[in-house]
């Protein structure tokens, strides 16, 4: 098969040849930048996109992994990763690479809304002026393949937004965040995407973390652990939060240029994120409410996948939502395993980040998202009136995004509420594997016992073996199974959209346990394993990873539960 990618940089030079910096050379940089030495201290922004600040190298970095799926995508020859200039480039050493001039760096400013809440406490001036990328820089940006991508690293010291923080990610998080994008990315989820990850063993920072084997929801020891840096890489960074930033800004005229800059960030965000959708030459108004319906459309589809895969993102804030309808940020997230419909893996999370209230939390930041817009269409009630039937009317796509989602993965053609009700109680009431029992399903099983593979405990429940049996037989009279050539052709669609493989926290925390004692090849092996997640592996890989979590982790902090704390 011809590869579809251009593979031809080999080379940092000609990576560096590719550099083209719309953001920084389009938006207002922050004015206070230059007085403020190096911007590497907690201070207010008052106005500007962006502030430049050099990234703070880790000492002596050792390489980990990098995607050789991304690396593909983008061209790049695998012996880049060994060039002196593009390892200090990603492990934050920038400062002594020999064309730096040709690098720029900046990191952003956003507003925080929590479940359609706006936030002030959370800056460390109650002003807003102080919330942002803490510790994430944009260090590259470049046209690819015809394709725009931006370069970020996680974990690369203090910026202006750093709160007080050391500006450091631990090991940790890293490879959480590592291995979780390019599974996502395997899985047809919508993501920022991982390109490289580096540690290092001559500097750590401490963090609070849970004893062993404790079972507390709140942390209860300081921790050393080694610093780390991941690079994600995306179509941009732009997050709902960072368009509110300046809406609130414009909706209290704080300076003369504030609405404006809501202007030039809307703008931007179009030219980055939809340019296909939304024509250059229609007028602002037009370019409002198409944004609006395209960005509804992303994220309501994006939700539904997220809820399709098991994933739950935790920490749903209008600041970890992208613009561009991607996930964005792992931080607290998690993939399901025993079902709960309110789910959540981070403690500090609540149930309205939960599982399946993850497309009302959508919901909450699309309604900040639009109310960000409004300070630009305010005078023009036509399409003021417009924007909010288009903010209106998520709930209605939104359900029926989940509905089809839902056929889907049982097989049907068209969305049964008395069939899917009954499944959801019948999972909750028989304590069942999600990713386990749709995968099973898929196989078109004659009775339940191969679904009994995917249950937490014996079925000894004659009520429920029943109730079983019965469901089983009205799904298999709402299918297309007549003869032997359908049920392959229903299994084998079943199977591209239930997956076999996701990435279980406790494989995660194998992963990273060995790689802080330096043994990385858990981390590549499980590269390798959750980059094909919907495919059959080998037994032994079936074995180790298509398994139901052990029951001596249940309520284990670090493991069933895990906090903010990377």
């Amino acid at each position: 098969m011809k590869n579809k990618y251009k593979k031809n940089i080999e080379t940092f030079e000609e990576f560096l040849e590719l550099s083209d910096y719309s953001f920084v050379n389009g938006l207002n940089q922050d004015p206070d930048s230059q007085n403020n030495y190096d911007n590497k201290f907690s201070r207010e922004v008052f106005s500007g996109h962006y502030v430049e600040v050099e990234p703070t190298a880790i000492k002596e970095p050792i390489y980990i992994s990098h995607s050789k799926i991304l690396f593909e995508e983008l061209g790049f020859d695998d012996k880049l990763i060994k060039e002196d200039d593009f390892i200090k480039m990603f492990s934050a050493d920038i400062a002594n690479i020999k064309n730096k001039n040709k690098i720029k760096t900046w990191a952003t400013g956003y507003a925080l809304s929590i479940y359609g809440t706006e936030y002030y406490a959370q800056c460390p001036f109650q002003s807003g002026n102080g919330y942002g990328d803490g510790r994430a820089m944009s260090i590259f940006e470049a046209l690819i393949n015809e394709k725009r991508w931006e370069f970020q690293l996680k974990g690369a010291g203090k910026t202006p937004y750093c709160r007080g923080a050391d500006g450091r990610a631990v090991l940790r998080s890293s490879v959480r965040e590592f291995l979780a994008q390019e599974h996502m990315h395997s899985l047809g989820i919508p993501t920022s995407r991982s390109l490289t990850l580096f540690t290092s063993k001559k500097e750590q920072v401490r963090r609070p973390w849970f004893k062993e084997k404790s079972s507390s929801y709140e942390p209860e020891v300081m921790i050393k652990e080694d610093v780390a840096i991941t690079t994600r890489v995306a179509s941009s960074f732009l997050r709902v939060g960072q368009i509110e930033l300046f809406a609130r800004r414009a909706r209290k005229n704080e300076h003369k240029d504030a609405l404006k800059e809501l202007e030039m960030i809307v703008l931007h965000s179009i030219a980055r994120e939809y340019k296909k959708e939304i024509n250059d030459d229609l007028a602002l108004e037009e370019k409002i409410l198409l944004l609006a319906q395209s960005f509804q459309d992303r994220l309501t589809s994006l939700v539904a996948n997220w809820i399709r895969v098991g994933f739950c993102q935790g920490n749903f804030n209008s600041d970890n939502c992208a613009v561009g309808g991607f996930t964005l940020d792992y931080g607290p997230f998690g993939f399901i395993e025993l079902f709960e419909p309110k789910y959540q893996s981070w403690t500090g999370g609540g149930v309205h980040f939960s599982f399946l209230n993850q497309p009302r939390a959508a919901q909450k930041n699309f309604k900040s998202f639009c109310n960000s817009l409004k300070p630009l269409i305010v005078s023009n009630k036509y399409y003021l009136e417009k924007l909010e039937e288009i903010e209106n009317d998520f709930a209605n796509v939104m359900q029926d995004k989940m509905q089809n989602m839902w056929a889907s993965k049982l097989g049907l053609e068209k969305f049964d509420y008395e069939l899917f009700d009954e499944l959801i109680n019948l999972m909750i009431d028989t304590k069942v594997d999600f990713t386990i029992f749709f995968r099973e399903l898929s196989n078109i099983p004659d009775d339940i016992s191969t679904l009994e593979k995917s249950f937490y405990d014996n079925l000894n429940n004659e009520n429920l073996k029943s109730r079983w049996q019965k469901w089983l037989e009205s799904w298999k009279s709402k299918i297309d199974v007549n003869d032997e050539e359908s049920r392959q052709k229903l299994s084998n669609q079943m199977k591209l959209t239930n997956p076999k493989y996701i990435l279980r926290e406790w494989h995660l925390v194998w992963a990273y346990k060995e790689a802080e004692k330096g043994n990385y090849e858990p981390v590549n092996e499980l590269q390798e394993i959750m980059t094909k997640p919907y495919e059959e592996q080998t037994k032994e890989i079936e074995e180790k990873y298509y398994t139901k979590k052990p029951s001596d982790f249940f309520g284990i902090a670090g493991i069933s539960h895990v906090s903010c704390s990377s």
